[in-house]
Order: C-alpha cells, then structure tokens, then sequence
C-alpha cells in the first residue's frame, strides 16, 4: 500500500502508483498526469515498466518510488523525484529528482529535494544520495543548498550525500 501524499508549504509529493503506471502504460491518460509544461511520465515507458516489474517481484516499495511534484496552491504537476530504497546495509538511500523549467527561481527544487532527505531519513535511511552532472548547476546548487556534500566527482557528473 503507498503512502498517502506529503504536503510541504508550496508543494505535494504524490506516491505514483502501480495502478498510476499501468494505466498510463495502457494508453489511459488522464489530465492530472501530465507535468506542467507538457512533460509527463507517458515521456518514460521504461520507467513506467521497471516500477511496475518491482512492484510486482518485489512488492510495493513504499515509501520508496517514484513520486510527482505537485504545487500546492494549484495541483499542477511540476516534477518528480525518485526514492531508490529501502537502504542498503550501509543504511544509504539514493534519490533524484527533476522539475519543469518553467518553475525555476522559485525554490521549489529546494522544497522537493528537502522533503524527500525527511522521507527517507523517517524510513530508516541514515545516508541519502544524489547524482548531478556538471553541467546542470541549478540542480547542483539546490542538493548543496539543502545540506548534501560532494562526496565524488567523475569527468560528466558529481555524487553528494547527507549523512543523518
């Protein structure tokens, strides 16, 4: 069973689930699934198929998975964030997140990056992950803003983390 939605002030983490996915996969779209700026989860099938193929070997991830980025004051779709887990042995939990252009400036990343290290760290995580590449310096800036720390760096991108 997913968790119900997690309101912060400006924004909502909406759990995506199974049903979510293989509606969208059937060719079923509804006006809510759709980002903002017309991105939407029928842009990604593979994602779509690999979190309906977890869910069904594995079982309902929750609270981990994918999750939509909805605007409080309005609902519209804005992005999403993905919460890889449960945590390893190590306790790690690895995430990203992605919001349309058109909401940038607005400190909304920060929100949704800030809601997600709480989700994971209320579900066990003790070491929270993300991925950025070089070139995307917004995304860069807003995991720094939020506390992560540049723990590794390759030629293309830079991992943070947050240890709790």
């Amino acid at each position: 069973m997913r968790h119900v939605d997690t309101t912060t002030t400006p924004l909502t983490l909406h759990p995506f689930t199974i049903a979510d996915a293989e509606r969208l996969l059937s060719g079923e779209v509804d006006p809510h699934d759709g980002w903002e700026g017309g991105y939407a989860f029928t842009d990604e099938p593979e994602l779509l198929r690999d979190f309906v193929r977890t869910v069904r070997e594995s079982g309902d991830p929750a609270p981990f998975g994918p999750y939509l980025v909805r605007r409080a004051n309005d609902g519209a779709t804005i992005g999403g964030i993905n919460l890889f887990g449960p945590p390893d042995a190590d306790g790690v939990v690895e995430f990203d997140f992605g919001l349309v252009p058109a909401v940038r400036g607005q400190r909304l990343a920060q929100h949704a990056v800030l809601e997600t290290l709480a989700l994971a760290r209320s579900s066990g995580a003790t070491v929270v992950r993300a991925e950025a590449e070089i070139a995307n310096l917004p995304a860069r800036r807003t995991l720094e803003n939020a506390g992560l720390m540049e723990i590794h760096r390759t030629a293309d991108s830079v991992t943070y983390e947050i240890r709790f």
